[in-house]
């Protein structure tokens, strides 16, 4: 199994920055691919940005490309998020994820952290 914890999430205002960390734990090596989504009150989760756990490449979803840059320290065991020039549509609780090898869809889930961005 693989543990994942949130953290770096809170209340900021908008065009500000925050930076979330996801920290790994358990069967990290049956890790294929690490990602973020997010959840805003009254709507399903939806799919922010991934990347391989290994090896290059990294995914947005359209909405937050050229704002948000997924980046992971392997080293370290983390997945990060860095969020710039936030807007109040942002506002959602964040979770990472993780999907082992041979997985049809991310498999392991954290307990999400809160960023709520003021107008």
């Amino acid at each position: 199994q693989v543990q994942l914890v949130e953290s770096g999430g809170g209340l900021v205002q908008a065009g500000g920055s925050l930076r979330l960390s996801c920290a790994a734990s358990g069967r990290t090596s049956s890790t294929s691919t690490m990602g973020w989504f997010r959840q805003a009150p009254g709507k399903e989760r939806g799919f922010v940005a991934s990347m391989p756990w290994l090896g290059a490449g990294s995914y947005y979803a359209t909405s937050v490309k050229g704002r948000f840059t997924i980046s992971r320290d392997n080293a370290k065991n983390t997945l990060y998020l860095q969020m710039n020039s936030l807007k109040p549509e942002d506002t959602a609780v964040y979770y990472c994820a993780a999907r082992t090898h041979g997985a049809n869809n991310f498999d392991y889930w954290g307990q999400g952290t809160q960023v709520t961005v003021s107008s």
